[in-house]
């Protein structure tokens, strides 16, 4: 399913233009980013939590040469399925 597709179901299931979905759809993805952003969680019930990791710096290696260079540390998105979502999949 791709965003388009989301559209059309979104839009179908709440009964509104596919045009206020896709709002909505913005809306939604604009506001978990910009929380994710200042290192908060966004937390739905049911459906999952979306927080920010630390990755820490390692030693990595150049596959074509072998020699080793330095990954720096970063921030990562993640998302944890919630036990609704983990069983309505299963």
């Amino acid at each position: 399913m791709n965003k388009s597709d989301l559209i059309d179901a979104i839009a179908a299931s709440a009964d509104i233009p596919k045009a206020a979905a896709g709002r909505a759809l913005d809306a939604m993805v604009d506001s978990i980013t910009d929380a994710l952003k200042k290192d908060e969680q966004v937390v739905l019930v049911g459906f999952g939590t979306f927080a920010v990791k630390e990755r820490a710096a390692r030693t990595g290696r150049n596959p074509r040469t072998g020699d080793p260079i330095e990954i720096a540390a970063a921030k990562i998105p993640s998302f944890k399925a919630g036990k609704a979502l983990k069983d309505a999949v299963n």
